[in-house]
């Protein structure tokens, strides 16, 4: 079973468009117009044969009463108004099969899908879904037809098959195997010569003279469907290639295409049902999953930004690809409420793929381009029924990284730890039955707004450094006696006696988040407990009496 909009993203745009979205959006089934047999629930039903609009409106009416899901038709049908607005008035979805596309086509691919979807509810998500081996056949098949040497790539350079046929091979090929992506030298090399921008837009084979560093000539056969480029076939030094055979690799290439389309659309399958079970397991602790994972302990790592606003789909997709390109095929990736979700193993070396230690040093490779980037982890899970927890901590961390409270671009709550508690008691502060407004630190923050004093900092820079009142003045930049004479003013209206412990961590709690409030509205510089930074009229460190003091500092 699978939704709708789950099998339409699976396919791609390349084959199917929704026009309607219907009030039944789980699959179970699929089955032609014209089939007796598709009088059940959940179907979703091909309008094979449908040519006109009152055909079209008969085959809604008639999957409406059997409880259909969805109906496909083919342009012009599917636009058409009274088409599209019965479907909407019924409740029924209702998506367009490009002109394109064959319905044979369709149908094989969408019975995979929901077969291999039916086959994951029940079973472990493997990492290889399908048979990418089969695209090795392919390769040789394609490599006989020339007599050259072929690699199967996809729309991003990136190597899935190559024949074993290596009598012609250069070194660029050989790298491009190795590495099973094409090196950045050769990709420049095509591109200064427009390969990819005709790959792009072209259907046509294209030759590639040779280039530097003993590159040798390509033939090169776009894999697409319908507009859509999947990737392409490259032979590698042909010769002069008859008509028949081109045509041949041609027709190799449109059998490549349906095969890839298969396979993200498997992938695809597998990829949701993987994140629904990870969600799921993230969101309730005693749920029942099935969901398979790496020997734990896991630490749950919300992957959130700092200074970008895309779609969380976006992201989500991002993220995969970055960990995809970097070794591991199947990241346990899912998004709660907006935030891309990771969950990682907690042992492992930066070599590690899929650990912590991994994602950190990827963090800090994407970090160097991509400023924004923020790894927040939770505490280790040591059961699947802590990462409901574990998740919880990661995204508390979120708000203190957006705000420059917590070390970039990756870190955890152990190491937050501070930032988490004077964050949660600031909150109890701003959220209490009671508010804190008759407080010596309000009383305090009046005095400065209607005398231009300074006292609130100065009082949270000797907290930060009690006991050392020298420290305290030069993080001020005032001269010592200045802070004695300060601190004597604060005492007198306040009334405070700093002797007692547990008031000063009152009044340094209290001070913290008085002073976060101005960080988050104005400068957004980075506040600590142990280096609080004045911003204030008074000029630099005095040495030899007080200056530069307001008319209050003055004893």
């Amino acid at each position: 079973m699978i939704h709708v909009s789950a099998l339409i993203d699976s396919l791609g745009g390349a084959l199917l468009r929704q026009v309607v979205s219907g009030h039944r959006d789980q699959i179970s089934d699929v089955t032609l117009s014209g089939d007796p047999s598709f009088e059940h629930s959940g179907g979703l039903v091909l309008g094979l044969g449908i040519d006109s609009t009152a055909a079209a409106v008969d085959l809604l009416n008639r999957s409406d009463r059997t409880g259909a899901a969805a109906v496909i038709l083919k342009a012009p049908f599917a636009d058409d108004p009274d088409v599209a607005g019965l479907a909407t008035e019924l409740g029924i979805g209702l998506v367009e099969l490009q002109p394109q596309a064959s319905w044979t086509h369709l149908v094989w691919l969408t019975r995979s899908v929901l077969d291999h979807s039916t086959t994951l509810a029940g079973s472990e998500i493997q990492r290889d879904p399908s048979g990418y081996g089969e695209l090795f056949a392919f390769a040789d098949a394609a490599a006989a037809i020339v007599s050259a040497p072929v690699t199967i790539e996809d729309a991003d350079s990136r190597v899935l098959a190559y024949s074993e046929l290596q009598d012609t091979a250069d070194p660029a090929r050989i790298s491009t195997i190795v590495g099973r992506r094409v090196p950045d030298r050769i990709i420049s090399h095509f591109r200064s010569r427009g390969t990819f921008r005709r790959l792009q837009k072209s259907d046509e084979p294209i030759w590639v003279d040779a280039g530097p560093d003993g590159v040798l000539p390509r033939l090169i056969i776009p894999i697409r469907a319908g507009r859509e480029l999947l990737g392409s076939i490259w032979a590698v030094d042909p010769g002069p290639v008859p008509d028949d055979q081109v045509r041949e690799l041609t027709r190799t290439a449109s059998v490549i295409a349906l095969h890839l389309l298969r396979l993200r659309a498997q992938s695809g399958a597998a990829r949701r049902m993987m994140a629904d079970r990870l969600r799921a397991a993230l969101l309730t602790p005693d749920h029942e999953t099935g969901l398979r994972l790496p020997p734990g302990p896991w630490r749950v790592v919300a992957l959130a930004d700092t200074g970008t606003d895309e779609p969380p789909d976006y992201r989500v997709e991002l993220w995969e690809s970055v960990m995809r390109r970097h070794g591991w095929t199947q990241p346990l990736l899912t998004a709660i409420d907006g935030v891309p979700i990771a969950v990682v193993t907690e042992n492992g070396a930066p070599r590690t793929t899929g650990s912590w230690a991994w994602l950190r040093a990827l963090a800090a490779e994407t970090s160097s381009y991509d400023s924004s980037v923020a790894v927040l982890a939770g505490m280790p899970a040591h059961t699947t029924k802590d990462l409901p927890r574990s998740r919880t901590e990661a995204t508390e961390l979120i708000h203190l990284a957006r705000t420059g409270r917590v070390a970039s671009p990756a870190t955890t709550f152990e190491e937050a730890w501070h930032e988490i508690v004077l964050a949660r008691a600031r909150a109890a502060l701003l959220t209490g039955r009671t508010p804190l407004g008759e407080g010596p630190v309000q009383t305090l923050v009046e005095h400065d707004a209607e005398r231009g004093t300074e006292y609130v900092t100065t009082l949270a820079t000797f907290l930060a450094h009690y006991g050392e009142p020298k420290r305290a003045a030069h993080s001020l930049h005032i001269h010592p006696n200045t802070l004695r004479y300060r601190m004597k003013h604060i005492t007198e209206l306040t009334g405070l006696d700093l002797n007692e412990t547990r008031l000063r961590l009152a009044i340094a709690i209290h001070l913290t988040s008085v002073l976060d409030a101005r960080n988050d509205t104005k400068a957004k510089k980075d506040l600590t407990a142990g280096d609080v930074t004045a911003r204030s009229s008074e000029g630099g460190a005095v040495s030899e009496g007080p200056t530069d003091q307001t008319s209050e500092d003055i004893p």
